[in-house]
């Protein structure tokens, strides 16, 4: 979605009519259940996590060179901060300017090395200024950050699956959970202040009003 009205045909002739270059904006990719539940748990602590301070997205076409609608990638997350919280339905990079952050989670269907690499190559050209990568299916490792250095994306030294963002005042932390590893939002690098997913807030919500509830009680009951 172009912000920048559309410009009004000049009243002299052309030699021939425009050609539009069409950028889908979906695609008929199949997903396991499990991608799917780490992508929208993602999404989701990212908006709450930068509410007010950018935009957010999850799966949109991220197009890169406006003469080639295949140039492009569909990061699992992606957010630009400084700008406006809106709905969009592709991100054109020569409108929007380059998303500042853009996460991976690996899945089967790139599993093999050469198929990251070629998918790291294009991320090389979208102007990021750090890339994500978290691969539930691995064992080591599970997280890799790339920031970009020089005008290069350049792969950072990770240790114990946790690495401070460059561009958020969080960490990037790997949790273990009952369905397996997640990737984290945390406020410190052990993973123990963790931006809360919506489950979480509602339980601590709840949790809240519980302790509430028995504080009434017990001057009631004094």
């Amino acid at each position: 979605m172009s912000t920048h009205p559309p410009l009004e045909r000049p009243p002299y002739p052309f030699v021939r009519q425009p050609e539009p270059v069409v950028f889908p904006v979906e695609a008929e990719v199949p997903e396991s259940r499990r991608h799917l539940e780490l992508r929208t748990a993602l999404y989701l602590i990212l908006k709450h996590a930068l509410r007010g301070r950018g935009t957010v997205g999850s799966d949109q076409f991220v197009y890169w060179d406006p003469t080639s609608p295949r140039a492009c990638l569909a990061p699992d997350a992606l957010f630009k901060l400084g700008v406006a919280d809106v709905d969009f339905d592709s991100w054109k990079v020569w409108e929007r300017g380059a998303p500042d952050v853009a996460v991976e989670i690996g899945s089967r269907s790139d599993e093999a090395d050469e198929d990251w690499e070629e998918k790291l190559a294009r991320y090389r050209k979208v102007g990021l200024k750090e890339l994500v990568r978290f691969d539930p299916l691995s064992t080591v490792p599970r997280l890799r950050v790339w920031n970009s250095l020089e005008g290069d994306l350049v792969e950072r030294r990770v240790e114990r699956e946790s690495a401070a963002s460059m561009v958020i005042p969080y960490f990037w932390v790997v949790l273990a959970g009952a369905d397996g590893a997640a990737l984290r939002l945390s406020e410190d690098a052990k993973g123990e202040r963790l931006v809360p997913t919506p489950d979480e807030r509602a339980e601590q919500a709840e949790a809240e009003l519980r302790k509430l509830r028995a504080e009434v009680d017990a001057l009631r009951g004094a």
